[in-house]
């Protein structure tokens, strides 16, 4: 019978969860079976079990990773000295670099949190309102002190993260600028519109 080969001193479980995001990005959550995972990393479906619970148990991994990697930079950021358009845009920059070099699992997250039962499911959802809220939070003070124009913070940072999700059809797409123009051009658009 096959083994899981793990990579670069990887774990056999972690080999699952990479072959696991690549497979919910592609068929979605639901429509992807622990036969097709199986068929990924080479085993039988039954020797799975050896190493996860579930597929929901590789959908836990996939969203608190990507969630403690964002909240982690927020933390970092949200703490510094930086002027608050700086934060907003060192925030918008991380997540556009999330969404360029980690993209199955920023994406499968976004889109696939909603198949955690709770309690993951409620504790995830607070997650992403807390962060959102935190980021508006910062946006208001940068209103305050006239850095920023007088615009709505909940809808700047609902535009923001929508803006960088739609980097998804940037990696569909066979003509594309460089990873480098794209996240120029977002911030561009972006941070300078925010600017007083």
């Amino acid at each position: 019978m096959a083994k899981i080969k793990s990579k670069n001193n990887g774990t056999k479980k972690e080999v699952i969860v990479e072959a696991a995001t690549r497979l919910f990005r592609e068929k979605g959550f639901k429509a992807a079976s622990m036969r097709d995972l199986a068929e990924a990393v080479g085993v039988e479906a039954a020797s799975l079990y050896n190493h996860i619970q579930s597929k929901e148990e590789l959908l836990q991994e996939i969203c608190f990773k990507v969630a403690n990697t964002f909240n982690q930079h927020l933390d970092t950021i949200e703490s510094s000295e930086l002027p608050a358009i700086r934060k907003v845009e060192a925030i918008l920059r991380f997540h556009i670099r999330q969404m360029l070099e980690h993209y199955e699992l920023v994406l499968v997250a976004d889109r696939d949190w909603k198949h955690l039962s709770d309690p993951y499911l409620s504790n995830f959802h607070n997650q992403r309102r807390t962060y959102r809220k935190r980021l508006a939070g910062i946006i208001e003070k940068g209103i305050q002190t006239g850095e920023i124009k007088q615009v709505d913070a909940p809808t700047v940072v609902l535009i923001m993260l929508h803006a960088v999700n739609g980097i998804e059809s940037w990696h569909r797409s066979r003509e594309k600028i460089s990873a480098k123009q794209l996240e120029e051009n977002m911030v561009l658009i972006m941070i300078e519109g925010l600017k007083a």
